[in-house]
């Protein structure tokens, strides 16, 4: 008998991007041929608009309360929902947790509960999750990536004109740390108001995915204030809508986010503490601390002299953030799914 997998959707108020990573997962299985299911905690919340806008078929879903777990069968858990796992531990089920935010590992765990005494497996959403599921319970995760669709966030061909009389556009979006982003703008309009005066704030909120893509498109540079963050996909959109980023790696953002700064550079740029896994661009971003309001703004100013000036850094930055969209595709996202379920099936 095939191995069913059934991924358990936690009842968040509004499908955000990991609600939408799991769901495309067990579309991806069902396309392949696969047995997959959608277990929500809650029906309200399964709907048209919280899918990604690629439109796949959306797998079968089935009750919560009629969901019968075999102990052939593979339960996917979100990190954050660790009571969530009862059903696969009782039925004696394979138990999978996707940590897609490392923030919430342990801070979800009950008292006197250990992740290392619990019979799970670890998946992580990328390669710092990873680090950090390995050294606070003692188990290597397997590195499952998320993909961006290449379809929808791409470069315009132009970008709008700030010479005469335009203005640099700099997107943003207030979902995370919303009083640092303010304290950056606010910090960048008195290191040089005549440069703030040229530039014109884009905040993206509440939109559907096409909006959000349109935001970036018409944006030059990104402005990421997110963290912690497990991955963080708003930057790697941005990279992809052909923006320039600057702000925070949240952590997990450092599986691609490379320094463009040089290291004379002033102010010195951030250099994460953590090993850095190999990737074939180069610096695709100014990347300062979490957290480090002055150290953005500097970024953000020097952001924005590199594209009145016309820098040679531009281009060589702008080409590395291509080249770093391009490597997580739906297609590479979809191979390393169907590559790791078989890998299961066969274990």
């Amino acid at each position: 008998m095939s191995m069913k997998t059934y991924f358990f959707l936690p009842p968040v108020r509004q499908a955000a991007g990991g609600v939408s990573v799991l769901r495309r997962m067990a579309a991806l299985l069902c396309a392949s041929g696969r047995e997959a299911f959608l277990v929500p905690r809650e029906m309200p919340g399964l709907g048209p608009g919280c899918m990604p806008p690629e439109s796949f078929v959306e797998a079968p879903v089935v009750a919560w309360d009629k969901l019968a777990l075999a102990p052939g069968d593979l339960w996917v858990v979100p990190e954050g929902w660790v009571n969530a796992l009862a059903p696969g531990l009782n039925a004696g089920a394979r138990c999978l947790v996707y940590v897609q935010n490392w923030a919430y590992l342990l801070s979800s765990l009950p008292a006197g509960a250990s992740w290392r005494r619990l019979p799970v497996g670890f998946l992580a959403v990328s390669d710092p999750v990873a680090r950090f599921v390995a050294a606070t319970t003692g188990r290597e995760a397997i590195v499952l990536r998320p993909g961006i669709d290449a379809g929808l966030f791409r470069a315009p061909e132009a970008k709008p004109a700030f010479t005469e009389g335009g203005r640099l556009r700099i997107a943003w979006m207030p979902r995370k740390n919303k009083a640092l982003a303010k304290q950056i703008r606010e910090t960048f309009n008195a290191l040089d108001e005549d440069l703030a005066a040229r530039c014109q704030w884009v905040e993206i909120a509440g939109l559907p995915a096409q909006g959000v893509a349109e935001a970036l498109q018409s944006a030059h540079i990104f402005l990421a204030t997110g963290f912690p963050e497990g991955f963080s996909l708003p930057p790697l959109e941005a990279m992809a809508c052909g923006c320039l980023p600057v702000g925070y790696m949240g952590f997990g953002g450092s599986d691609y986010m490379r320094q463009a700064l040089a290291p004379s550079d002033d102010p010195a740029p951030f250099t994460p503490w953590w090993p850095l896994r190999e990737v074939p661009w180069g610096g695709n971003g100014l990347w300062s601390a979490d957290a480090d309001i002055l150290g953005a703004a500097l970024h953000l100013k020097t952001a924005a002299g590199w594209l009145l000036a016309g820098s040679p850094h531009l281009a060589r930055t702008l080409a590395n953030a291509r080249a770093t969209a391009e490597a997580y595709t739906l297609d590479a996202q979809r191979a390393a799914v169907l590559g790791l379920w078989q890998r299961l099936e066969s274990a």
